[in-house]
């Protein structure tokens, strides 16, 4: 029997799964292995982890992989799918193709169709495809100058809107006081005791996505600092996705009906940015049906695997 993998390797965390011709055998989630996030050498311990962990719950060995599929974010340039494939290539023996993250959302989400999908994790992405194939991107350039909405984004955004109210108080006290909620949160995320702490902290190059459960702890207090900064993340999302909205209405006179599909942990866990993208997105005009749920990229690996070992038949 043949078996197959897909892996979806980002910034927080790494899915694999595994599976036959026709079924999901496992799945599994390991650390990060966004390359240019952590680095190979983390990059490589998360895709090894994952591909043994996948491999072992399905109880297939790994020598019997034909195919694997890895979507990674910068894989569009040479350098980055190189180390990835050869990553892989350590562990596994079967055909291996890199791809962009964004494709394995797309292709989980419409196969070879057309539409739009919008990835919100620890970066983030709109990504269109036409009725003749033709893609166009908006946003992902990194974190340190893009990926707008992101876990990334909402952490830094956080920090900024805690620090801009410790400037607007009439004393560091009372500053502390009106943002004291999003504050403490992510004081005890980072584990800092201090305002002047928390402003070091995010001047050395941190993980501010790790900071987006707090951003969701205050919100659901109803911190208004904390909300607002939801709010805009959905606002940027949705002006990422318009900019390929508009391409796509612009250049597809086949394409009457757009789907678009959500995925990212942004999306799944933050209730109240996948209300205010949608609301945003329902101004637009034109023809979208917003598909329902929060698309697995994982999966779309997997059916790229699995088509490729067919291609190759």
């Amino acid at each position: 029997m043949a078996y197959y993998l897909g892996i979806d390797g980002g910034g927080s965390k790494t899915a694999c799964a595994v599976g036959n011709d026709h079924s999901v055998l496992a799945t599994v989630t390991t650390g990060p292995s966004n390359i240019i996030r952590v680095g190979e050498s983390r990059a490589r311990e998360s895709l090894h982890d994952a591909i043994r962990q996948a491999c072992a719950a399905a109880k297939i060995d790994s020598r019997d992989v034909q195919s694997i599929c890895v979507g990674a974010a910068g894989a569009g340039r040479k350098e980055i799918a190189s180390i990835v494939r050869k990553i892989v290539a350590e562990a596994i023996a079967g055909e291996i193709q890199v791809v962009g993250d964004m494709q394995i959302a797309l292709h989980a989400a419409l196969a070879d169709g057309p539409g739009v999908i919008v990835v919100a994790g620890t970066g983030s992405i709109a990504y269109a495809r036409d009725t003749q194939g033709k893609t166009v991107r908006a946003g992902g350039w990194g974190y340190a100058i893009s990926d707008e909405g992101s876990a990334h984004w909402i952490g830094r955004a956080a920090v900024a809107a805690v620090l801009r109210a410790a400037d607007e108080g009439i004393n560091q006290k009372q500053a502390e006081q009106d943002a004291s909620t999003l504050f403490n949160e992510l004081k005890n995320a980072w584990k800092l005791d201090s305002l002047e702490q928390l402003a070091r902290a995010a001047n050395s190059n941190p993980d501010f996505a790790i900071l987006l459960p707090a951003v969701l702890a205050a919100a659901g207090q109803g911190n208004v600092l904390a909300e607002r900064v939801l709010k805009q993340a959905a606002e940027e999302l949705a002006q990422i996705a318009k900019i390929v909205i508009r391409w796509l209405t612009d250049n597809d006179s086949n394409l009457h009906s757009i789907p678009l599909a959500i995925a990212g942990g942004v999306f799944r866990h933050a209730a109240s940015v996948q209300e205010h993208f949608c609301s945003e997105i329902s101004k637009l005009d034109s023809c979208l049906a917003v598909r329902p749920g929060i698309v697995e990229p994982v999966l779309g690996a997997l059916e790229m695997a699995r088509n490729s070992t067919a291609r190759s038949r």
